[in-house]
């Protein structure tokens, strides 16, 4: 299997005999293969797969861990996205561990899919024996390994800083990695897995919630928010708060203090010209022929979608007429037994189908669609008298048939206006999603787009309100009322005019005779259909959500009514500056990894590192196996999310919080909270009596699943 990938293979694996053990610290995060006896691992990639597909010739391939940049652009990436074997630090996609374990092997040396060499590799504490059986399974049955040993990698680190006598023999180990944080407690050297704590929360949480406050706060500059550069950012400038409380008050003052402790990451941003060269004739034809052309090549595919639908619709109805054909010339009892073989229970079933198939053929060919009438057995019950003749019904039975013709018809207008509310409905949140859609595909040509429409509607609003509240034409130039007016308005303001003079010149009689109503009929705005003054104007409507769109997306949008004036000033769009962009990271920086003392924040109901550390050491000491001061004399930290500024000083703070008062707390940090789980494992590997903690091929094959659920290996050997 070919690799895309900027690992160089390694050349001395047929230098290390067949017993010589091969040690994987399979994290969540990134994946170590090496040697046993070695200090550091041969091969260290992030632990995902992605399968993009080649853009000449669709070909997909596998992508394991880091890549080529220079080889990669040959292929699409937009459809996949990166994938990990893990759940929480459980492997449940075996599939994917296959095409990691073939890299990391392929990476190491090997030459061929059998692997001679013993396997230590580890896992998280308190693992499923389901996730263990199958990685056994994967390793003796796909490559052939000769024995398979099982750690944990915080024990595994534990160890290693035991021997450079950095910890103690008792003590405590909080690991706090990619995907969950867990603390163990060690008695005498061994882990005590009956006190151990577990919280899902974990490194990838922490990138994923600064991802989510940045976009929220700079949604213009979204697609600069790469997983690869938010989890620089985090490790770079990321940092936990002694007092949280107190830090945010730090912030919300502000001050030269505050000021200091705020990092800007400034975007590539190239000052605006302000004579730019307008584009040539040969560009503005060239877009024109590149538009015609795509225009034609969309039309072309759905025409021949509709040729492909009328073709399947114009078969699916000869094929019915013949099955109708077929059921009226044979008995009653016979029809059963040729509709068991089609979805259709009855010819009347075969009848609507036929009905409504010939709708839709009729309406993929552009031709009018007649509305067919629903036959509903308990509505032709319900309404049993409208179809019946007046001379055939008698007088109490004519007043039921008006009623029944009255509940049908409110009946029917309710359910079109709830399926119109529907349809209108789905219509909306539909084009929001293709307007999301068409946002993130590229945000610039959208943004661009979004203006003009503002524009033009600004011109269109401010146009009709001009229209609306000038005079008749005077010397100033201004539009007049008379010259908008409609006919039926006009006639309307004769009759008035007419009336009020009338009135002047003696008593008032308006409405002693029949013809004064006729002509207050006449004069009514009910009878002006074409009066559209008081509608509701959608243009309006219109601008509104545009406007608050551009205030949400764009930055340099500037839009301000005039109070007390029904027209609104043209949009303003200042010059982009360099502090457009740039991005502000304050309370940012300690506020997401504070998600590892308070995984609520995140909607995570789990205990969060201090806590979890107190009740690990509660735990021992109901039991009585040891003393809280020989605990928490030695508390080691371990896992990548334990490098953040702050974390012991915090911890140390958290844990005196819930402890009797005067217990001495130690905090240390290991040497390499990295690579000491895979140096530990490496060490252990190396001792003369790692193959008496391995089980074999042939344990496996006669014991199974029962025995691997009972195996532990020991770590003081």
């Amino acid at each position: 299997m070919p690799f895309i990938s900027k690992i160089q293979r390694q050349s001395d694996y047929s230098a290390f005999p067949s017993h010589h053990p091969i040690v994987i610290d399979n994290g969540g995060s990134y994946f170590r293969i090496g040697w046993a006896g070695e200090s550091d691992p041969r091969v260290i990639f992030r632990n995902i797969i992605q399968r993009p597909r080649h853009k000449i010739t669709g070909e997909t391939i596998t992508v394991v861990g880091d890549h080529n940049p220079a080889l990669l652009k040959y292929f699409d990436c937009t459809r996949t996205g990166p994938r990990s074997a893990f759940d929480n630090n459980v492997v449940y996609q075996f599939e994917i561990m296959e095409y990691i374990l073939d890299f990391g092997f392929d990476r190491l040396g090997a030459d061929q899919s059998q692997i001679d060499h013993p396997v230590l590799i580890t896992e998280c504490a308190c693992n499923p024996v389901q996730s263990r059986s199958k990685m056994a399974e994967l390793l003796f049955e796909s490559y052939g390994v000769p024995s398979v040993a099982f750690g944990v990698d915080a024990a595994f680190s534990y160890k290693y800083n035991q021997q450079l006598e950095i910890c103690n023999n008792d003590g405590l180990a909080i690991c706090s990695g990619f995907n969950t944080m867990h603390v163990i407690p060690f008695i005498n050297g061994e882990p005590v897995y009956d006190a151990c704590n577990r919280t899902n929360v974990g490194g990838y949480h922490i990138t994923d919630y600064l991802k989510q406050l940045l976009s929220l706060k700079y949604p213009h500059h979204m697609s600069k928010f790469t997983w690869e550069k938010v989890e620089d950012l985090k490790m770079e400038h990321c940092y936990i708060a002694t007092d949280y409380e107190s830090e945010v008050q730090l912030f919300q003052k502000g001050g030269k203090e505050a000021e200091e402790k705020t990092r800007r990451w400034q975007l590539p941003w190239t000052p605006s010209s302000t004579d730019e060269a307008a584009p040539s004739e040969e560009e503005i034809a060239r877009k024109a022929a590149f538009k015609e052309k795509q225009g034609q090549r969309l039309r072309e595919m759905a025409e021949a979608k509709r040729f492909n639908r009328i073709n399947d619709l114009e078969n699916e109805i000869r094929d019915l007429e013949i099955l109708l054909q077929r059921l009226r010339h044979v008995e009653e009892d016979e029809v059963p037994s040729i509709l068991a073989k089609t979805r259709y229970t009855s010819k009347l079933e075969v009848e609507s189908a036929i009905s409504k198939a010939t709708q839709s053929l009729r309406k993929a060919k552009g031709e009018p669609v007649e509305s067919i009438e629903k036959t509903d057995p308990s509505a032709a019950e319900k309404y049993n008298l409208i179809n019946v003749p007046d001379e055939a019904l008698t007088q109490e039975q004519l007043k039921q048939k008006r009623k029944q013709l009255f509940i049908k018809s409110t009946s029917e207008a309710r359910q079109q206006r709830k399926q119109k509310q529907i349809e209108e409905e789905l219509e909306r949140e539909r084009q929001k999603q293709l307007e999301e859609e068409k946002r993130r595909e590229n945000p610039e040509q959208y943004l661009d787009e979004l203006r003009a429409k503002h524009r033009d509607l600004s011109e269109k609003v401010d146009q009709r309100k001009r229209l609306k509240t000038n005079g008749n034409h005077n010397s100033s130039g201004g539009v007049g009322r008379g010259e908008r007016l409609n006919s039926s308005q006009r006639e309307r303001m004769r009759l008035l005019t007419t009336a009020a003079f009338d009135r002047g010149k003696g008593e008032d009689t308006f409405g002693m005779k029949d013809e004064d109503w006729q002509l207050y009929k006449l004069m009514s705005r009910d009878n002006d259909d074409d009066d559209d003054d008081d509608q509701p104007d959608l243009d309006e409507a219109e601008l509104v959500r545009v406007t608050s769109r551009l205030r949400e997306i764009d930055p340099t949008f500037i839009f301000k009514a005039e109070s007390g004036s029904s027209t609104a000033e043209a949009p303003h769009f200042r010059p982009l500056t360099k502090e457009d962009f740039q991005i502000v990271l304050g309370v940012e920086r300690f506020r997401c990894p504070e998600i590892l003392f308070h995984p609520n924040w995140i909607g995570v109901e789990q205990l969060g590192l201090d806590e979890m550390a107190g009740n690990s050491i509660q735990g021992l000491l109901d039991k009585g196996q040891c003393s809280e001061e020989r605990i928490t004399n030695s508390i080691l930290l371990t896992g990548g999310s334990c490098l953040f500024p702050g974390m012991s000083e915090r911890l140390e703070a958290g844990i005196r919080m819930i402890r009797p008062s005067g217990t001495p707390i130690r905090i240390i940090k290991a040497s390499n909270p990295i690579f000491d789980a895979w140096r530990g494992a490496a060490a252990y590997a190396a001792a003369m009596q790692f193959h008496q903690q391995t089980f074999s091929k042939m344990d496996y094959y006669e014991k199974g699943e029962d025995w691997l659920k009972k195996y532990q290996i020991r770590y003081t050997i």
